[in-house]
């Protein structure tokens, strides 16, 4: 039986693992799944991604579809029309809990939520996984100012913010946000110790979706680069996205098929950290990460990271010199950081993982259970 001391937990998001996957779905999913386990009640409103019952319970939480599933992206872009849809839909819903965790984004949805538990006497937790700032007019234009100022005011919706890293943090207070808990993402360290290493080999690996500011065109153009000096390399991609026919073009004109080769979405993520574990550095360029789990999971697969240096990547914060390296967001910067880490990377796999168990999940939801009974 519940104790006295067990919560009754909500959190919305339009997007529910496994159906969609992506770093908020998959946060979420560990988080409820954990605090399901520890006799917690733990609700997940979002869209109705499955078949069957709007209603269902799986892994011991309770999903609730508010409303049908609708396309989150048009055009490459997130829908404003589904992110408006959703939040009329959460205003309506019967969440009836003792907490409420909203993620920040598509932001709507967290004024439906402010709503919602200022009427029940609800404590409402907004989760910040980035902070966009002046990005907004790269991403939307002249029309940038609406996206801008809807995230501010967002900022100051509740007491408690959530920001899943310490440059997070600094952007939610720059931006005139309520001073956060800052309780990062995690990985599953004893899930990856289980995994064994694939026997297809690499010397560079990437994870993660081809979109724009993932930046795979300069890996692209590094591995160009570092093909002078060892003719051999081999660099796989995983993942898929708007870029990947234009990414694979520019293998073509290179001349790097039998460098690099793209293995797409992989549905069956152990077999993804499989291959992690049969490479030997894992190249993160991108310009924008909130956090960077495949980055840490890379970590806990004994494999150094090399990243670049951007005011909105906070990959390059989770990394240190023992554990791989952080340069200029240039092709050149990129190929000599890669053959230099190659160099190390053997001596450097044991630091990498004992940096990544500071994240494993369990302990990441110890940060969450306090954060969610404190006042």
């Amino acid at each position: 039986m519940p104790s006295e001391s067990d919560l009754k937990i909500a959190y919305i998001y339009d997007a529910v693992y496994p159906w969609v996957k992506g770093g908020a779905e998959k946060r979420i999913y560990e988080l409820s799944t954990r605090l399901a386990g520890r006799g917690h009640e733990v609700h997940c409103y979002g869209m109705k991604w499955w078949p069957g019952d709007k209603d269902i319970e799986k892994d011991g939480v309770h999903l609730h579809g508010i409303c049908p599933a609708m396309p989150l992206y048009k055009n490459g872009k997130r829908s404003i029309s589904q992110a408006t849809s959703f939040a009329g839909r959460v205003l309506s819903a019967d969440v009836n809990c003792d907490v409420v965790d909203c993620q920040n984004f598509p932001y709507f949805s967290c004024f439906s939520a402010r709503l919602l538990s200022g009427l029940r006497g609800q404590k409402l937790f907004i989760t910040w996984h980035e902070v966009w700032g002046d990005y907004w007019y790269e991403y939307l234009g002249k029309k940038g100012f609406m996206g801008q100022t809807v995230e501010k005011l967002t900022a100051r919706l509740t007491q408690r913010n959530i920001a899943v890293s310490e440059r997070t943090k600094r952007d939610l207070i720059r931006l005139g946000g309520n001073a956060a808990f800052v309780i990062p993402n995690g990985i599953d360290t004893k899930r990856i110790e289980r995994i064994p290493a694939s026997p297809r080999e690499s010397d560079v690996v990437f994870v993660g979706r081809l979109v724009e500011h993932k930046n795979v065109n300069l890996l692209i153009e590094a591995i160009d680069i570092c093909k002078k000096f060892v003719p051999d390399i081999k660099a796989v991609i995983i993942g898929d996205g708007p870029e990947a026919a234009r990414q694979k073009q520019i293998c073509r004109d290179l001349g790097l098929e039998k460098n690099i080769q793209f293995y797409g979405f992989i549905e069956d993520y152990d077999d993804a950290l499989a291959l992690m574990k049969s490479s030997r550095v894992f190249a993160s360029p991108s310009v924008r990460e909130g956090f960077g789990m495949a980055a840490l999971e890379a970590n806990a697969c004994g494999l150094p990271v090399v990243t670049v240096d951007h005011k909105m990547n906070a990959v390059s914060d989770l990394v240190t010199e023992e554990t791989g390296a952080v340069c200029a967001p240039e092709s050149e910067a990129l190929a000599k950081a890669i053959l230099e880490t190659l160099e190390k990377s053997e001596g450097m796999r044991e630091r990498c993982r004992i940096l990544a168990a500071r994240y494993d999940w369990e302990k990441i939801c110890d940060q969450a259970e306090r954060a969610y009974r404190s006042g």
